[in-house]
């Protein structure tokens, strides 16, 4: 996958929809956007066409649909993303960054347990 394939936010939330919903509609994934922005189908459109020039998104027509899907799993892009982000942002020190994030929310028991074990 090449280096300038950066999805935005917004092709990001679209890519969380194909990771969860599988194959969609442009119509299934305005709907299903997890911000819940009221959006215009043709935005929804332009997002998904972009990820396919960008070939994070497969297009396949089924009759007068057509139907995207990730071309990558989510744990592809994310350690992508997340390994950009470490270097970029906290110049590679991982232990920086697990303390900025785990000051933005709260854990669960069993998310605790999942690190707990990974350490």
């Amino acid at each position: 996958m090449a280096r300038a394939t950066h999805p935005s936010n917004l092709e990001l939330q679209a890519l969380s929809v194909l990771w969860h919903e599988g194959p969609s509609t442009v119509t299934a994934v305005l709907e299903s956007l997890p911000d819940g922005k009221d959006r215009a189908y043709t935005t929804v459109l332009s997002v998904l066409q972009s990820l396919e020039r960008k070939k994070l998104v497969k297009r396949v027509r089924d009759g007068r649909a057509h139907v995207y899907e990730a071309a990558f799993s989510q744990d592809v892009i994310v350690r992508r993303a997340s390994h950009d982000f470490l270097t970029n942002a906290f110049g590679g020190r991982l232990g920086e960054a697990i303390l900025a994030l785990l000051s933005a929310g709260t854990l669960t028991p069993e998310e605790k347990t999942n690190i707990e074990r990974e350490l």
